[in-house]
């Protein structure tokens, strides 16, 4: 059992103050090697004991030599582009076996920039990296994935395929300029529905080029199909679409990273089909989801059939976002062991999100969410449902998810619209369900509807006013007929 140690604090100082579980020893802090040793940082990363066999991640392992931009043509100021040099010296690093590139302290403007194995990109501090608003600076078109389905579109600004051995460290700044794109908001729709079309026919991954103005964002950093990814000690602001997005990725670790951004569906961290990934002691202050559980959308997540498993979040601060930890709705390749411990969320919509609909299919089980501490979470403090509604496009099924086996405990929240909320679906409710050590104060108690076995020990739910909300373990609560949705 852990103890909750985490306490209010600045949010600068948010690493010194979320302490770790109790039986996690405390890793000094440590700047990043000189040059010579190739810049990645080693600090020693705690163990995981998650309630789930997990392995210990580590770090890749990248070649000492280093590569400076400037040493490629890259002119400091932020005026003319460096992305011929960040090729350049991407591309000789990894002729040489791999090594560091290095972005020295200044302003620096470039378009894509494309990864490859055993290459640590290294923003230093000091330095901005600043991404150009071109359009045409993220094409030719590559294979991604974007909300759940393949497709051959803009390059995510930071791109990685099929790598071993890949980091972007160091305590300098990612400004992705995101706001050139977030008007594609509002016009994304006709894009998004060609290419669930093309998913639900059969039409290869391939032949699904949508690349134009006006249709699908590029993630900011997106790693596809990677092992050994490290993401550490940066700060990202403003990029066009999903933040930190490891998809088809194992051993990913994201640990000290600051998220600052305020565009539509600005996640902070989405780990996609990705397995063995771990989040810890970072902040996120995002336009959408702190961080967010995916593993691909309908048919198409199907086809692909892999899950997100082994998840680890530890030490988060989460601020102004939709929710704190969210699964879903993009869930049909299955989702399990997730572990949110030892963390804060203020000012979030929710605090622990699971949200699927009909049409997804797909299992989320084995969701473990403890040593949480919330405060002025403006909806609901848990909610779990399987009647979210899309915003994008309509399913062409009716396949029913499952949510089973979700776990919240050492679980506090002041102040909050709702505390519990709990929706399944008539044919396949949402099921085995435990509250433990849960004080929450709330407007409103407990929803539960269409859910089987649901059991409250030592949980408190009550009013501003200290007037008791009820709480009874429920065998079973269904609706009287199947719905359509809502």
């Amino acid at each position: 059992m852990f103890s909750f140690r985490v306490a209010l604090c600045s949010l600068s100082l948010l690493v010194a103050c979320a302490g770790p579980p109790s039986n996690v020893a405390s890793s000094p802090t440590s700047a990043p090697l000189p040059a010579a040793q190739g810049y990645l940082p080693t600090e020693p990363i705690g163990p995981i004991r998650a309630p789930f066999d997990m392995p210990q991640p580590t770090r890749p392992s990248i070649p000492a030599a280093v590569f400076d931009i400037r040493d490629f043509g890259a002119q400091e100021g932020g005026t003319v582009k460096a992305t011929s040099a960040f090729r350049q010296a991407i591309a000789k690093a990894s002729a040489a076996g791999g090594g560091t590139v290095l972005v020295p302290p200044g302003t620096w403007l470039t378009g894509a920039i494309h990864l490859k194995s055993r290459i640590n990109l290294h923003v230093a501090s000091g330095a901005v990296l600043s991404f150009s608003q071109d359009f045409g600076d993220y094409l030719p078109p590559v294979l991604t994935r974007w909300e759940g389905q393949e497709l051959y579109g803009y390059s995510p600004l930071i791109y990685a395929r099929d790598c071993e051995d890949v980091a972007v460290t160091g305590g300098g700044k990612l400004d992705g300029r995101g706001a050139a794109w977030w008007p594609w908001k509002k016009t994304q729709h006709t894009a998004a529905k060609q290419l669930y079309d093309m998913a639900t026919s059969g039409v290869a991954p391939e032949q699904r080029v949508l690349a134009s103005e006006g249709g699908l964002r590029p993630s900011f950093i997106e790693t596809l199909g990677c092992k050994n990814v490290l993401i550490e000690g940066i700060t990202l602001t403003n990029g066009p679409f999903w933040t930190i997005h490891p998809v088809y990725s194992e051993n990913v670790i994201v640990r000290r990273v600051r998220v600052e951004t305020v565009g539509p569906n600005n996640d902070g961290c989405n780990p996609d089909s990705s397995k063995n990934v771990l989040i810890e002691d970072s902040f996120f202050s995002t336009g959408d989801d702190c961080v967010v559980i995916k593993s691909g959308l309908n048919e198409d997540g199907w086809r692909v059939n892999r899950p997100s498993e082994n998840i680890v979040v530890r030490r988060l601060h989460g601020e102004a976002g939709h929710g704190g930890v969210v699964i879903g709705s993009e869930m049909s390749g299955g989702v399990r062991n997730v572990w949110v411990t030892d963390s804060e969320f203020i000012g979030t919509d929710r605090g622990l999100r699971i949200k699927s609909m009909r049409g997804r299919g797909g299992t989320i089980e084995n969701v473990f969410y403890e040593n949480v501490r919330h405060q002025g979470i403006r909806l609901m403090v848990v909610e779990l449902t399987t009647f979210y509604g899309s915003s994008t496009l309509v399913p062409k099924t009716q396949t029913p998810p499952r949510i089973q086996n979700v776990h919240v405990k050492n679980v506090t929240a002041r102040g909050a619209k709702q505390a519990i909320d709990i929706v399944g679906l008539p044919e396949l409710p949402i099921r085995d369900i435990t509250f433990e050590n849960v004080n929450i104060v709330a407007e409103q108690g407990l929803r539960c509807e269409d859910c089987e076995n649901v059991r409250f020990e030592r949980t408190t739910l009550s009013s501003p006013s200290g007037e008791a909300f009820p709480t009874e373990d429920v065998q079973s609560r269904r609706s009287a007929a199947p719905s359509s949705g809502r």
